[in-house]
């Protein structure tokens, strides 16, 4: 008797959690026709709105591919979790898109492939961690198409080093979480670590991926044009040369956002609650790779605390 609760229970459960994303979903598309009808938009934060993105990156990545032609609609994104909540979930379900997932967590990836997404659309799912070495491999085994849509890079660490290595695929739009502990000016990364987890290599969670300026200088060399971040000051969006001409060119500092997330941890893993000018004081005896020096250099050398 109690396994048939349960058993009911469960089906309960997934019919009204499928109901309320079919509501999210309708939402977004309404979201997104309001958005591409404006005749002209200053800032991404104009058209940013959340359906399954952290914050509003759904809506912006709406809006930009309704910008710029797409002709192979594929994604690719990595460091999904259990893809609940990721860049691309929307663009699967509203836009009807393929892509690969990949996360580094066999539990992670055996919850997507229990998902009705799994079954529903067309979506690739990679069991690996991420290094400069496998991953042109990996994503060359799911698409031999260089010109794909959007390639989102979350990863929480190597995130640059990942980027620069990339050149199986030449992507219409690139999505990177920029790490707005390291300011607007500074050109820094953490170094390169094969086996790098955030949340081994500092206990408050603050020490990961690169600065908005690495990015920016990254993605000049390899061909994109910085359009902006937004409020949350998580992500930056960069355009291929190429496409970028229906928006605005920008410099770092000219659209740097701190980060909203207050997310740190003390050395028991309790949540500190730190507000960003607070932050880099608490890395400050870890190191950075300085892109302008070429060398590694301590934090507080680095931002002079």
């Amino acid at each position: 008797m109690l396994n048939k609760i349960k058993l009911l229970y469960k089906k309960v459960y997934q019919k009204w959690n499928y109901d309320i994303q079919k509501s999210l979903v309708l939402n977004g598309k309404i979201l997104a026709d309001i958005n591409n009808n404006k005749k002209e938009v200053l800032s991404l934060d104009e058209v940013e709105f959340q359906v399954f993105s952290q914050r509003g990156e759904d809506g912006v990545i709406q809006y930009l591919i309704n910008k710029i032609d797409i002709p192979n609609k594929i994604f690719v994104e990595f460091g999904v979790e259990t893809y609940t909540e990721s860049n691309t979930r929307f663009l699967l379900i509203n836009n009807n898109w393929s892509g690969l997932i990949i996360d580094g967590d066999k539990n992670n990836i055996n919850f997507i492939k229990k998902d009705y997404i799994y079954w529903k659309y067309d979506i690739t799912v990679k069991e690996s961690f991420i290094t400069k070495e496998n991953i042109n491999q990996i994503i060359s085994e799911y698409t031999k198409e260089k010109d794909i849509g959007v390639l989102s890079v979350d990863i929480d660490g190597n995130d640059y080093w990942i980027w620069k290595e990339i050149e199986c695929i030449k992507p219409r739009i690139v999505i990177c979480e920029y790490n707005s502990v390291f300011g607007d000016k500074m050109r820094v990364t953490v170094p390169y670590n094969e086996n790098f987890i955030r949340t081994k290599e500092h206990y408050s969670d603050l020490y990961f991926g690169a600065s908005l300026a690495a990015f920016c200088e990254l993605a000049e060399s390899k061909g994109y044009d910085f359009i902006g971040t937004t409020r949350a000051g998580v992500n930056a969006y960069f355009v291929r040369k190429d496409l970028s001409l229906p928006f605005k060119k920008l410099c770092t500092n000219s659209i740097y956002n701190e980060s909203d997330n207050r997310d740190s941890r003390d050395e028991k893993g309790n949540l500190t609650f730190l507000r960003h000018n607070e932050r880099l004081e608490v890395i400050k005896n870890k190191t950075v790779f300085d892109l302008e020096k070429n060398e590694e250099v301590l934090i507080k050398e680095c931002f002079k605390i």
